[in-house]
């Protein structure tokens, strides 16, 4: 599981006010819920992709400071889509994963791995 943070001064309610029908609008339909560290994820059990196998995302509400989009990405193995025959649904697939987290963040894909490696950095240890 994988949580993002906003941009400065955004919030993700803001951003999407209806999480669950965004997450349905991109990857189809939630068939339930799900609980993650004392959060109430929604679930896609058969994503409109055939790369997913299953989708769990949601907000992720820490008090005092602001939601995050907590995401888990189920993919299928390559193997299994190049012997179906599914090698395209691999491009759309990172193309509505980027496109879904930029509406939820307001950040692209060069600034979520800029932020995830000052993450890193700042939990490294000191020697």
């Amino acid at each position: 599981m994988k949580e993002y943070k906003m941009r400065r001064g955004e919030h993700l309610e803001d951003r999407m006010p209806d999480l669950k029908g965004s997450i349905e609008e991109y990857f189809g339909e939630v068939t339930g819920t799900e609980e993650w560290n004392g959060h109430e994820l929604y679930v896609v059990e058969e994503p409109k992709n055939p790369v997913f196998e299953r989708i769990v995302a949601g907000a992720a509400s820490y008090s005092g400071k602001k939601d995050k989009l907590a995401v888990h990405f189920e993919e299928r193995p390559a193997e299994e889509l190049i012997a179906e025959g599914k090698v395209d649904a691999a491009a759309d697939a990172v193309d509505v994963k980027n496109a879904f987290l930029l509406e939820a963040t307001g950040r692209d894909a060069k600034s979520r791995r800029d932020s995830l490696k000052r993450e890193v950095e700042d939990d490294a240890p000191d020697y």
